[in-house]
């Protein structure tokens, strides 16, 4: 979430969910700056950005410790995609306000788009040090932990985004990767199926769950989580190879109904060249099958 600093105002939805706040602002030392901001505000509730970009500059100018225009100026350059100018914006309130936690989070929410996933732990964890009870924050830290694979990291963050009420099917299903990651698949398969209860359709929660379910040798479990990820994404070759060997390892010796599971596999993914080593592999256990079949017939 991008926050500027009266009306909650969407401006542009990507992998973070970015919404701005127009807060008319208290702080400024001169009333022409202040005038200034409140022309930015006018001109981005009536949708013209331009003008909004020139008022929030000339505040910006005016008065040398105001940072809400920089925070404001800062999310019109982020939904244009101008990241390097949204990076200087937040910068910018930052040196003129370093209490401020919303430019500490829009800053890590844009270098977490960048991929400076180093600089953006840093960011949350300062915006965090001025606002701790914000679950959404915590929400956020737990991604650029996700991202950089420090698992512990995720589990911690996650579960205290969890406890201050915030949480969804995404911070679930990594929570869950957490506990997986560090051996804890008890934990992993609660968090899993929190994750699909808040999003039925979510394919990555169903297939880590049918990974698991694998693993523990539960095999009706783990078919019954790899076709509800073939329902949420059809896509899904690998759920697709899993699915198959699922119903296989529940009954080897049903040699027909496991040879329909491949060759249904093969049917449906032979055009995906992602799929190739995996469709050769169906085929050639298609072919021992068959030869177990015949053998299992003449007895």
């Amino acid at each position: 979430m991008l926050k500027r600093t009266e009306n909650k105002l969407i401006i542009l939805s990507t992998v973070l969910l970015i919404i701005g706040l127009l807060v008319p602002s208290t702080y400024a030392q001169t009333d022409k700056a202040k005038e200034l901001y409140n022309e930015g505000l006018k001109a981005v509730k009536a949708g013209d950005l331009n003008q909004a970009i020139i008022n929030y500059k000339a505040a910006i100018h005016e008065d040398e410790t105001y940072a809400d225009p920089c925070i404001n100026l800062g999310a019109i350059y982020f939904e244009r995609k101008e990241y390097a100018d949204a990076l200087d914006m937040f910068q910018k309130a930052i040196e003129r306000d370093k209490t401020n936690s919303d430019a500490f989070a829009n800053l890590g929410r844009v270098q977490y788009i960048l991929k400076k996933y180093t600089e953006a732990e840093a960011s949350f964890q300062s915006a965090i040090s001025l606002k701790s009870d914000d679950a959404q924050l915590h929400e956020e830290l737990g991604k650029v932990y996700f991202r950089k694979k420090k698992y512990a990291d995720v589990i911690t963050t996650l579960e205290k985004a969890h406890s201050l009420g915030g949480g969804n099917h995404l911070s679930w299903y990594m929570l869950g990767k957490g506990y997986q990651k560090t051996g804890a698949e008890g934990k992993a398969i609660k968090a899993f199926q929190k994750s699909v209860s808040l999003k039925p359709n979510y394919a990555s929660a169903h297939f880590a769950l049918g990974q698991i379910y694998l693993s523990q040798e539960k095999y009706g479990k783990a078919a019954k989580a790899f076709k509800a990820t073939l329902k949420a994404d059809s896509r899904k070759y690998h759920a697709g190879y899993n699915y198959a060997i699922s119903v296989q390892s529940q009954d080897p010796e049903n040699y027909t109904g496991n040879i329909k599971v491949w060759e249904e596999f093969v049917a449906k993914f032979k055009k995906n060249p992602k799929a190739k080593k995996l469709v050769a592999g169906a085929k050639e256990t298609i072919k021992a099958l068959k030869e177990a079949k015949e053998q299992a017939d003449l007895q």
